[in-house]
């Protein structure tokens, strides 16, 4: 079994009606809290995309909610008008790894190791931010997966609905203010 089945085994199952509330619910957060450093520029699927004004972002939250005394996990992709931070991956863990543990994330069967540090990881290069957005486009699905600081394994999900366009919409806006187009 992997970790996605062991995960969805312990996990009631959840209607399509009530994912969709919750991510009305979630953007509708999102666009709140984003409206105090920056304005939503898409939100669609499971995705937003934030311009923050030095950086414009795609994001996401796990589709495991957090409880109010633990942290959300979330992921995305962070964009500079600069191009010094471009489509730079990146995700906050919803638990912290032990010193030796490595970060996986998993796009279909597709795995890419992760540099981590604390309770968040990055992609290694812009090669693989390049190829973690290509496998993002033709997946549905995504997991970071770790072992906390006890060693036991967890696993965050991701939907992808919607990432595509967020990540599109972030680095299109990104890119006019590079060029002097926006302020």
């Amino acid at each position: 079994m992997d970790v996605h089945e062991e995960w969805c085994s312990r996990v009631a199952p959840v209607s399509n009606a009530f994912v969709k509330s919750a991510f009305v619910i979630f953007a509708a957060t999102l666009a709140t809290a984003a409206n105090a450093r920056g304005s939503v520029i898409y939100a669609g699927g499971a995705w937003a995309a934030i311009d923050r004004g030095a950086v414009c972002e795609a994001l996401s939250r796990s589709q495991k909610v957090a409880a109010k005394d633990k942290v959300q996990a979330l992921a995305g992709f962070a964009f500079t008008s600069d191009h010094h931070r471009w489509a730079e991956f990146h995700v906050r863990l919803s638990r912290v790894p032990r010193g030796d543990a490595s970060v996986m994330l998993q796009i279909g069967g597709q795995p890419f190791l992760l540099v981590r540090s604390d309770g968040w990881a990055w992609s290694r290069s812009p090669l693989q931010a390049q190829a973690i957005i290509a496998a993002m486009r033709d997946g549905a699905t995504m997991s970071v997966i770790s072992r906390d600081e006890h060693g036991v394994r967890f696993s965050d999900p991701y939907l992808l609905d919607g990432a595509p366009t967020a990540i599109d919409a972030a680095a299109a806006r990104c890119a006019l203010r590079g060029a002097g187009k926006i302020q």
